[in-house]
């Protein structure tokens, strides 16, 4: 077997330390826990600190990974690692709750938690501050353990199951009495749940055949419903959270194919007949590999789970069922030539360009397809044909798909395809020196004689 790199080691050596310091603190203070028939929500203090902690060199953790001077503090996690570990591990944390969860009362035979903290290529000061606030903010009679695991790896959603976070209407708010009850939900946002651990198994755990990120939030949670559970928001829990503008880890297949496979494999086990609007969202998925999904069908016959139809009705009323889920698909061209997504090296985003049409094979090349869809978008994989400016002469821009932004919302009428929210006219125009080859696709003033503004969607 081949001998572990130093760098592996260290790594792997602070985890365990982590692992080994948690167990043995807990089991302690276990010990200390008094009896009683009922808790009020706990004050927490430092004087809860044993020696254990003191123990561990928390520096010499840090240092191993720590920022240097002169490096991007954004480029290994996407955040600022600089700041984060300017933010000590032990600190006062704002109460943000409402003022009555520090009123509520809780019953005093609650079953102990296993905590597991999922991650991969995190900062040690982030990953740290976890550990800590769980420590400093959570009665110990209540952690069984505190799991550390390198796993190498959004309340609402629409039909490409997409996860957004909704609002409670001012119809269910003047219906809640209490605003510290649980709130009724069709979807978690992600790996953040409390679940008895002897129902997670019997459900089903999680569908391994999952890669990376993305997707599962979606499995699990039309999983519970169907089966006879449900989810609910605890309002006096805070869980905080950083949005990175990136994702700091690799996709082998891209982050779309990868958010697409593990979709489509939540939409083909549970969606039942309903998965058609998830292709008419997502029309390039249905090419797409998704693997093996037998044993998660067995799964759902065996555990005798309702339908989506049943799901649709009794939980999520609200998701409107599209009266179509038609999909286009093929070139857009304008005489011999087509409307085509060209990516330069180290470029996130495409640009659009008129390019000569290509065939590979007999078959449209990949950047040359688009589909015009029932939400009446164009797209190309995950982006969408956007403007971001409603004035004549502004370009045409590929975006993430988002379904309701009117910005990438258009309408083939006749020849022309008309851009809804500035009823401006996709076109071409010259720019730079001039040349056939320098078109920039941009919207324009609505001209049925200029050829620049002709299109035909050709099938493929």
């Amino acid at each position: 077997m081949r001998r572990l790199s130093r760098r592996l080691v260290l790594p792997i050596f602070g985890v365990l330390w982590i692992t080994v310091l948690l167990f043995f603190w807990v089991t302690k203070k276990k010990l200390e826990v008094p009896t009683g028939p009922e808790v009020q929500t706990p004050k927490i203090s430092d004087g809860d600190w044993d020696d254990p902690w003191d123990q561990f060199d928390e520096r010499r953790y840090l240092n191993a990974k720590k920022w240097r001077v002169g490096d991007d503090p954004y480029k290994l996690y996407a955040f600022n690692q600089r700041e984060s570990e300017r933010i000590a591990s032990n600190r006062v944390v704002p109460d943000t709750r409402l003022f009555r969860c520090t009123l509520l009362v809780y019953g005093a035979d609650l079953p102990p938690t296993s905590i597991i903290i999922t991650f991969h290529n995190e900062a040690r000061s982030t990953l740290l501050r976890t550990v800590r606030s769980i420590l400093n903010r959570t009665p110990m009679n209540l952690i069984q353990e505190i799991i550390l695991v390198d796993d190498f790896s959004n309340d609402r959603f629409d039909w490409s199951l997409h996860f957004q976070w909704e609002q409670l209407t001012p119809e269910q708010k003047a219906r809640r009495l209490d605003p510290t009850e649980p709130i009724r939900t069709p979807i978690i946002a992600g790996g953040l749940f409390v679940m008895d651990k002897s129902w997670f198994d019997y459900l089903g755990k999680y569908d391994t055949d999952m890669d990376i990120w993305g997707g599962e939030n979606f499995e699990i949670s039309f999983r519970v419903w169907m089966c006879g559970g449900s989810l609910e928001i605890v309002p006096c829990s805070r869980v905080g959270h950083v949005f990175r503008k990136k994702h700091p880890y690799i996709f082998p297949d891209g982050n779309a194919n990868t958010y697409i496979k593990n979709t489509k494999r939540t939409a083909e086990v549970w969606m039942d007949e309903y998965k058609q609007y998830y292709y008419a969202s997502r029309p390039f998925a249905l090419e797409r590999p998704f693997g093996n999904i037998e044993s998660r069908r067995n799964l759902r016959k065996n555990l005798q789970c309702q339908s989506f139809k049943w799901y649709l009705e009794n939980v999520y009323p609200e998701l409107r069922v599209p009266k179509d889920s038609s999909i286009q698909k093929g070139s857009i061209r304008q005489r011999q030539k087509c409307l085509e997504a060209q990516k330069q090296k180290d470029q996130e985003i495409s640009n659009l360009k008129l390019s000569p049409c290509v065939k590979t094979e007999g078959k449209d090349a990949k950047s040359q397809i688009w589909a015009f869809t029932y939400t009446q978008q164009i797209l190309q994989e995950e982006l969408c044909l956007s403007v971001i400016t409603l004035f004549p002469g502004a370009p045409v821009v590929l975006v993430l798909c988002k379904n309701g932004d009117k910005r990438q919302q258009w309408t083939k009428t006749g020849s022309r395809i008309e851009h809804m929210a500035s009823h401006l006219c996709l076109d071409t125009d010259m720019f730079g020196d001039g040349a056939e080859t320098s078109r920039e696709v941009v919207v324009n003033p609505c001209e049925s004689s200029l050829m620049s503004q002709h299109w035909d969607l050709v099938s493929s």
